[in-house]
């Protein structure tokens, strides 16, 4: 899973939310390193959809601008529980080989 799926995922996993709310949430979860534009966050919330891991919550009129509202699916929730468990792993692998460096490199 590419990494600004894995935070639109993860954006989605404490509440349904609007586009741009989205865009907001992944940026905060990266520390900005993720900026996603518009026309990427749609069309991964396409695909998603597609996939059925998103789907369509609700739709909300502020000042005469339609907000469509995306919220994870269980199939989305598995999904994202799955790479989390598999960075996690890989995590642990890692933080492993550097421990095992220290000494020499100390």
């Amino acid at each position: 899973m590419r990494e600004p799926t894995f935070l639109i995922l993860t954006a989605l996993a404490g509440e349904p939310r609007h586009g741009y709310g989205i865009i907001q949430e992944v940026t905060a979860l990266s520390e900005a390193r993720v900026s996603l534009l518009p026309g990427t966050l749609y069309t991964a919330l396409d695909r998603l959809t597609a996939q059925g891991l998103v789907a369509h919550d609700r739709d909300e009129n502020v000042e005469g601008r339609l907000r469509r509202y995306y919220r994870l699916t269980s199939d989305g929730l598995a999904a994202l529980q799955a790479e989390t468990a598999r960075l996690r792993q890989l995590t642990a692998a890692a933080e492993a080989r550097l421990r095992a460096l220290r000494p020499r490199t100390a």
